[in-house]
């Protein structure tokens, strides 16, 4: 049973930054972040390829977050830059082992979840 653990959420001021962090099934898996505010639905934030060259990301988060990942440590991270107060929220990375381009942000086509790390941005 693959387990994922997601770390480094906390409280940050908005305009701060926090990176989170995920141990990986291992390099074969494609991995992704999503997030889920209080009352609303589970959303895509990014997601990276296999060999990590090949990243996605919502509109919300575009050229404030960056997702990489070190195969060599099987972790998958996701830096978050000039926070906003609506980036609160639990964030979840999930691993799926056989995931095409036009699926990367759908939550299905995820085979493993972590529990979630809370992150909360103060106005």
């Amino acid at each position: 049973q693959v387990q994922l653990a997601e770390s480094g959420g906390g409280v940050v001021q908005a305009g701060g930054s926090l990176r989170l962090s995920c141990g990986t099934p291992g390099r074969t898996y494609t991995m992704g972040w999503f997030r889920q505010a209080p009352g609303k639905k589970r959303e895509f934030v990014a997601a990276i390829g296999r060999s990590g060259p090949a990243t996605a990301y919502a509109d919300s988060v575009k050229g404030r977050f960056t997702v990489s990942r070190d195969n060599a440590k099987s972790t998958v991270y996701l830096e978050m830059n000039s926070l906003k107060s609506e980036d609160t929220a639990v964030y979840y990375c999930a691993a799926g082992n056989r995931i095409i381009l036009s699926s990367l942000r759908r939550a299905d086509a995820y085979d493993y979840w972590g529990q979630g790390t809370q992150v909360t941005v103060s106005s």
